[in-house]
């Protein structure tokens, strides 16, 4: 019947284990709502969207990029100038950078100046710039925070809930205003820090500067502080979508245009440690055959050392042979008082670690309380079992039948006080 019972438990515990599994599978996943801005990404926060629609929206073909700004417009434009000297100059290409943050090195700084600099254009948003890049364009960005006393010496930061843009063109989506959440758009260029050929083209509902176009050279420079409107949430929105695409027509069309991902995702294989391994096929063989190789070594030089491992007898457990031995030598005699005294000794010590009672006066009314009380069993019950208790610890002689008495009620309040 018990192991019938078990089953039953047993079968129970599966069918909820099945229940949790099936309602946690059905259950819908949460949103990544990571700000990554890579356009494979199909999440809120990713550039899916846009870099599938740019092609149109440019009219040129669209390149995704995984390599540093130099190699690209410096090492990769400048291929194959050599071998000939009436090489037509290369047409004129655009580089996009959408991420939170713009960093490069001095060496890509300079190349990208180069690169504007012979008449190709350079679109980056981002929330903070390079300074590298910022020192060289005379621009500073800040962050949309506003300030409110909350008592005599103290200010505390408050920002409101979103932030409004609008484009400085009145030719361009004329009295439209696009509003996106202050938490994902506070940052905007300081006025006081563009030079007189900067170009204010969108503003925030304060006139800060929030895209800018920056002549350099033969190019220019579009500098937008608000990247979080290129992501696919606000480009797939009506209501916002426009100001990427407002932005994005200040570039000419018909270019051949660069899509940064090298800021974001790194070199493309940069993950494996392997890569330059795996990318040759002569190292790609011999990798192979190490590991084939080693694997060969392993199994036989493993078989070869195998000894056998012999068989060890355990020890046997003497421990209840020991305990029949104590129990009939207390048994030979007809005083039995050691072994009682053996018993209300353990006990008292159940007494002190299951209720927390001292036993050193037995015979105390508030301590006789407190134990049937936490015990859960009638006071009478206790108070015949203390004195059963003191009986035998007083009695000069314990015979079979008054042990086994006291035995069994001590058992029977140990059952019942759970």
């Amino acid at each position: 019947m018990i192991k019938d019972r078990r089953i039953w438990y047993l079968l129970g515990l599966l069918l909820l284990f099945a229940g949790l599994v099936y309602v946690e599978n059905s259950r819908p996943k949460p949103v990544n709502r990571s700000t990554t801005f890579i356009n494979k990404d199909k999440i809120p926060y990713g550039t899916y969207a846009l870099f599938e629609l740019l092609p149109g929206l440019l009219g040129g073909p669209v390149e995704s990029v995984r390599e540093p700004i130099f190699n690209q417009v410096v090492v990769v434009e400048t291929e194959g100038e050599d071998a000939a000297d009436d090489v037509p100059p290369r047409p004129k290409a655009s580089y996009l950078f959408i991420d939170g943050s713009f960093r490069v090195d001095s060496l890509d700084a300079q190349a990208l100046l180069d690169f504007t600099a012979r008449g190709n254009d350079v679109f980056i948003a981002a929330e903070t710039f390079d300074y590298k890049l910022a020192d060289t364009l005379a621009i500073r960005t800040d962050e949309d925070v506003a300030y409110e006393l909350t008592d005599s010496v103290s200010v505390a930061p408050v920002r409101s809930d979103s932030v409004t843009l609008r484009f400085t063109n009145p030719a361009l989506l004329t009295g439209r205003r696009f509003r996106y959440p202050t938490t994902l758009s506070g940052s905007y260029f300081v006025a006081d820090s563009l030079t007189q050929a900067a170009t204010v083209l969108a503003t925030d509902q304060r006139n800060r500067p929030v895209l800018l176009r920056v002549p350099h050279g033969k190019g220019s420079f579009y500098l937008c502080s608000v990247p979080i409107a290129f992501a696919n949430e606000f480009v797939l929105r009506p209501r916002t979508g426009d100001f990427a695409f407002g932005a994005l027509s200040y570039l000419p069309t018909g270019r051949q245009v660069y899509w940064d991902e090298y800021q974001k995702q790194g070199r493309a294989g940069q993950q494996s440690l392997l890569r330059v391994l795996l990318s040759h096929e002569a190292l790609r063989t011999a990798l192979y055959l190490a590991l084939l190789g080693t694997a060969l070594f392993v199994l036989i030089e493993a078989r070869r050392r195998q000894r056998i491992i012999p068989v060890i007898t355990p020890l046997p457990n003497t421990t209840l042979q020991f305990t029949r031995t104590v129990a009939s030598l207390y048994q030979q005699g007809s005083n039995h008082a050691l072994i009682a005294e053996k018993k209300i000794l353990l006990f008292l010590e159940y007494l002190r670690t299951r209720f927390q009672e001292p036993t050193t006066d037995l015979n105390d009314e508030n301590f006789r309380d407190r134990v049937a009380q936490k015990a859960g069993v009638p006071r009478e019950r206790l108070d015949q079992l203390l004195r059963m208790i003191n009986l035998t610890r007083t009695a000069p002689q314990v015979s079979d039948h008054e042990l086994l008495l006291l035995s069994r009620a001590i058992s029977q309040f140990r059952r019942d006080a759970g």
